[in-house]
């Protein structure tokens, strides 16, 4: 004899609740620890555009004599960027009527007018340290020296 039994299962309400609520938290997990929705760090596919800003600065004051003495600067002094990676380099001039500078090692140069802004898009290939120098200040005779100095790292 060969018959089917059918055998009905009756399940009370909170067990299948409680079944409900496993297999939510099976797919919520899934679905947090897959691997698209997991943050990693490190370098992105694309590519950053770093932006730095810097302003023109001035420093005075008063010898023992009365002399008044002035020295510009850009601030900041120092700023580390990566090598061979988009940059936006934005000087504003905030002291001084202007201020004609160059990078050194690189052909950039420019100039920095007080009350506008001076925008530059580098990418610098070479590791090293450049000094951006302004040519009305790059001594001391001349309120200087206006360095800054751009580490590409």
């Amino acid at each position: 004899m060969g018959g089917v039994f059918l055998r009905i299962v009756f399940i009370e309400k909170k067990w299948f609740l409680f079944l409900a609520i496993c297999i939510c938290f099976l797919v919520g997990g899934w679905f947090i620890t897959r691997p698209e929705a997991v943050e990693t760090s490190g370098s992105s596919t694309a590519a950053k555009k770093y932006a730095i800003n810097m302003v023109t600065g001035e420093f005075k004051s008063t010898r023992d004599d009365g002399k008044e003495i002035e020295a510009y600067r850009w601030d900041p002094g120092t700023i580390y960027v990566p090598k061979d990676e988009p940059l936006k380099l934005s000087i504003f001039g905030v002291n001084g009527k202007e201020h004609p500078f160059y990078i050194e090692g690189t052909n950039i140069k420019g100039t920095v007018k007080k009350g506008k802004e001076t925008v530059l898009n580098l990418r610098i290939k070479k590791e090293g340290v450049y000094r951006l120098i302004c040519t009305a200040h790059h001594d001391i005779k001349n309120n200087g020296p206006m360095i800054a100095y751009i580490v590409v790292d």
